[in-house]
């Protein structure tokens, strides 16, 4: 395979991943909302929901698209998925 092609698959690789994953985090965005919706959450819950979602989704970019494509690509073909959503948890204080 040319490192063209090489590359373009490691691409598809990393977007499809990217996708996938963004998905997911996006997927509890919508849960939160139709709680609210509900009235099972209050306008402050969402907002943590919210906040959680902006640092994880940020996580998940910086993975995806820092550094080498084709290292990404091996790495997620590697490794099982990473829980983006704790990643992006607020850190917790002493």
């Amino acid at each position: 395979m040319s490192d063209k092609a090489e590359r373009r698959a490691a691409r598809e690789v990393v977007a499809a991943y990217h996708e996938a994953e963004l998905g997911e985090l996006v997927a509890r965005v919508g849960e939160a909302v139709d709680r609210y919706r509900a009235g099972e959450l209050d306008a402050f819950d969402v907002d943590r929901v919210l906040f959680q979602y902006s640092r994880a989704a940020r996580e998940l970019w910086k993975y995806c698209n820092y550094g080498q494509v084709e290292i990404a690509a091996e790495v997620i073909r590697a490794q099982p998925s990473c829980d983006w959503w704790e990643r992006g948890a607020p850190r917790q204080r002493s």
